[in-house]
């Protein structure tokens, strides 16, 4: 349950797709067609969602699917509206350039959760340095790591995504479980669906 909007929810990670209707995570528990039925003997069929609402659902989309409080938030929100380009793009740009999200991304962890939990264990390490810091923006030339003492469970998590499909982005060493961040990432390449224009009217 959310305590409050600072706090770190801390309950089944599936109501979160439940509640803003779309997985936020690529695996079968929330990409389930039942679990994206919201609650309620008929799912509230027919309730149209507001204009609030509908950027509301996007801003909460994007915050669930990187796993970011309110606050770390609205920090990328501001990164993005005083950097070149457009807002939306940058935003997304800089929230998938975190090191938990590269980490997933890469197919060392199959969930945004397991992949921070791996950073802030320091099981990562950046150009031979550990980081536990799930934020650190990957620049592109960095080589990204796992420590010796989590290869066997990184490797059996690779075996149960068979077909997971790395960013053009990076490119991933299986064998020596290393990725090295190529380039800045497009929105086209980030595997998730999600409207920033909406988002940016949000905090308008």
């Amino acid at each position: 349950m959310l305590r409050s909007p600072m706090a770190r929810y801390t309950g089944p990670k599936v109501k979160l797709s439940r509640r803003v209707g779309v997985p936020i995570a690529d695996t079968p528990k929330h990409t389930a067609k039942r679990q994206l039925t919201p609650p309620g003997m008929h799912g509230f069929r027919g309730r149209r969602a507001k204009p609030y609402g509908m950027r509301k659902d996007e801003k909460q989309k994007l915050r669930y699917h990187y796993s970011v409080l309110e606050r770390q938030f609205r920090r990328y929100l501001d990164q993005a509206s005083h950097s070149r380009g457009n807002t939306g793009e940058v935003l997304l740009q800089n929230l998938e350039r975190r090191l938990d999200n590269v980490v997933r991304r890469a197919g060392f962890a199959r969930t945004i959760w397991a992949a921070r939990q791996l950073v802030v264990h320091g099981h990562v390490k950046v150009n031979g340095a550990k980081v536990d810091r799930p934020s650190y923006a990957c620049e592109p030339g960095m080589v990204i790591t796992m420590r010796d003492g989590v290869h066997k469970l990184v490797r059996e998590t690779m075996e149960t995504m068979t077909g997971h499909i790395v960013p053009g982005w990076m490119e991933v060493n299986p064998a020596e479980l290393s990725l090295k961040v190529l380039a800045m990432p497009s929105s086209e390449q980030i595997p998730f669906d999600v409207n920033t224009n909406l988002i940016v009217e949000f905090y308008r």
